[in-house]
């Protein structure tokens, strides 16, 4: 599912027009989006939490030249699925 289905899925499930239900996923992405970008943690129950976790500095290699490269310490977005968000999608 891409982005559109995702808003004429939501659309259809919540009885709105599709550009309501863009609007709506919109603010809530860019919503998550500013708050993970200032370092906090975003957690939606029943769904999972959005955090910010630090990979740190590493010494990695050139596969074609074996050469080391430092790869600097990096901040990456990571998600954590609920219990009910696990159990629904074993099913």
């Amino acid at each position: 599912m891409n982005k559109k289905e995702l808003i004429a899925a939501a659309a259809a499930q919540a009885g709105m027009t599709q550009k309501d239900a863009e609007r709506v996923i919109n603010a809530a992405l860019d919503s998550i989006t500013a708050a993970l970008a200032k370092g906090e943690r975003v957690q939606v129950s029943g769904f999972g939490i959005f955090e910010v976790k630090t990979r740190e500095a590493r010494v990695g290699r050139n596969p074609k030249t074996k050469e080391a490269i430092n790869i600097p310490a990096t901040k990456v977005p990571a998600f954590k699925a609920s219990k009910t968000l696990k159990d629904a999608v074993s099913k």
